[in-house]
């Protein structure tokens, strides 16, 4: 069984159904014993991250997310979700995270338009990567976010650049974290997502 959290803040049945293509089937819960006994643990998120935050600790996922992750279950978040992942945001104040990717979430200050809306190419950093194995360089994702992971790169496995270098793709271990909306992306969205269920199952 693989899971996808609700806790109130998530585009949850796209990202199902996005699953559903490449052959995952998924469970939408916010049942700890079920996010506890699941195989993998995926995290979307639309929204604003103290919200997500708050919502993730009042039905105690917080901390089992933590727990799980750290057992080496596989644990996928996806553009607030991958946010979430890291150490904490400065998004409308400062909020911690789950602390599972070190680095911080910080606006994009830069004189492009923000919100980041739209389709971007993928430059790779780390093209060994399993979960790249479908896709080539240079193909594009779509992408909706005002904020994006600050770090030493050390986790980064694919970015975009807007400027800045916006982290795409990031992984520290057993979790991976995924900025732009795969489900939304096409044949490459299709394939990263196929790549990421031939990891886990």
């Amino acid at each position: 069984m693989h899971v996808i959290l609700d806790y109130g803040l998530g585009y949850l049945y796209s990202v199902q159904k996005g699953f559903e293509r490449v052959g995952l089937d998924t469970v939408i819960t916010d049942d700890l014993t079920m996010i506890r006994n699941a195989k993998s643990i995926i995290l979307p998120g639309v929204g604003a991250y103290r919200d997500a935050v708050k919502l993730l600790r009042e039905k105690g996922m917080f901390e089992v997310i933590i727990e799980e992750a750290k057992k080496g279950k596989p644990v996928l978040g996806i553009c607030l979700g991958m946010q979430l992942l890291y150490d904490k945001s400065y998004e409308y104040g400062e909020y911690e995270g789950l602390g599972l990717i070190q680095g911080e979430i910080r606006i994009m200050d830069i004189s492009l338009k923000v919100p980041h809306m739209g389709w971007n190419s993928l430059i790779f950093d780390r093209p060994e990567d399993p979960l790249l194995k479908y896709i080539s360089q240079g193909d594009y994702v779509y992408y909706v976010h005002s904020y994006y992971a600050d770090s030493d790169k050390k986790e980064v496995v694919a970015h975009s650049n807007y400027e800045i270098d916006i982290p795409g793709i990031v992984k520290n271990e057993n979790v991976y974290g995924i900025q732009f909306h795969p489900e939304k992306s096409g044949l490459v969205g299709h394939n990263i997502l196929r790549a990421y269920k031939e990891l886990i199952i």
